[in-house]
């Protein structure tokens, strides 16, 4: 860009471009402007004015995120959360946003989970795979409490289809 160019238009078309390919958080335009080295009034100008028209909405983009984010990777509340704040979302934009997730689907999310890495267990012991289990619900930010739950469930209900072996080589309980 020419270096007698309008800040201003030069700010406006810095974040048209950024906003073409995703939709990005107030903070993450700002820190683009910020690196491009765009005065931090006229910056906040443009992203006002970016914000009233509805270009950057981050509310929408913490709502669109978490839906996103838990239906496609199957991310609990905590990791959705990480993100958010990651990503420069306001905490009680993202509260709100998480607060949309019911309890139940997050279960329903982790179960699903639990299911799909059963499958590819059948050779581990019994403790091997709830280990593993619990660590990758851990991972992906479910509690801890729910997380024993499940894959307790989920090893005692799977066990006739995907048998698991303990250390005395029994099964389960």
């Amino acid at each position: 860009m020419e270096q007698e160019a309008d800040p201003a238009s030069v700010a406006r078309t810095i974040l048209l471009d950024k906003l073409t390919g995703q939709p990005r958080t107030r903070a993450e335009l700002a820190d683009v402007l910020a690196e491009r080295d765009i005065p931090d009034e006229v910056a906040d100008e443009v992203l006002d004015r970016f914000t009233d028209v509805g270009l950057i909405d981050d509310a929408a983009f913490a709502n669109a995120w978490v839906e996103s984010r838990h239906r496609g990777r199957g991310l609990g509340k905590r990791a959705l959360a990480q993100e958010l704040r990651r990503r420069g979302v306001d905490d009680e934009l993202a509260r709100d946003a998480l607060e949309e997730l019911e309890p139940e689907q997050e279960e329903e999310t982790a179960r699903q989970l639990v299911r799909r890495k059963l499958r590819s267990m059948r050779s581990l012991e019994r403790q091997v795979a709830m280990r593993r289990l619990l660590g990758m619900l851990a991972r992906k930010g479910y509690p801890g409490g729910m997380a024993m739950s499940i894959v307790k469930q989920e090893l005692d209900a799977s066990h006739d289809e995907f048998p698991l072996i303990d250390s005395s080589g029994l099964g389960p309980e």
